[in-house]
């Protein structure tokens, strides 16, 4: 299947990806990622941002949501999804590259505009 999502902030930018969905749920997961993408650059998207260290850091701990199980493997035990600095360039708000325990996804939620 085919997801798609708005992001890039004002730029109203549509992201898409073949794949399959897993949904993290809680109340304001997204905070942290709100923090940085709408209060820290004020909405205007971050695609091929040159990350300072310490907004680096920040979005590498936000986006750390503990997954359980995995479509290839066995286990149940609850595994950090990582930031993937290979794909860095292609971070935008609400579009962030990760590692899941199936290899590279990206971790969406409602864009601010």
């Amino acid at each position: 299947m085919v997801y798609q999502n708005q992001g890039g902030g004002f730029g109203c930018v549509q992201y898409e990806q073949e794949g399959y969905l897993i949904p993290l749920l809680g109340r304001d997961l997204d905070d942290d990622l709100k923090a940085i993408f709408v209060g820290e650059l004020k909405g205007w998207g971050s695609r091929r941002l040159d990350w300072p260290a310490d907004l680096l850091g920040r979005l590498r701990a936000a986006v750390a949501f503990f997954v359980r199980g995995s479509a290839n493997r066995d286990d149940l035990f609850p595994t950090p999804l990582v930031l993937d600095e290979s794909r860095l360039s292609e971070a935008d708000e609400a579009w962030v590259p990760v590692l899941t325990p199936d290899g590279p996804g990206v971790l969406v939620w409602e864009n601010s505009d």
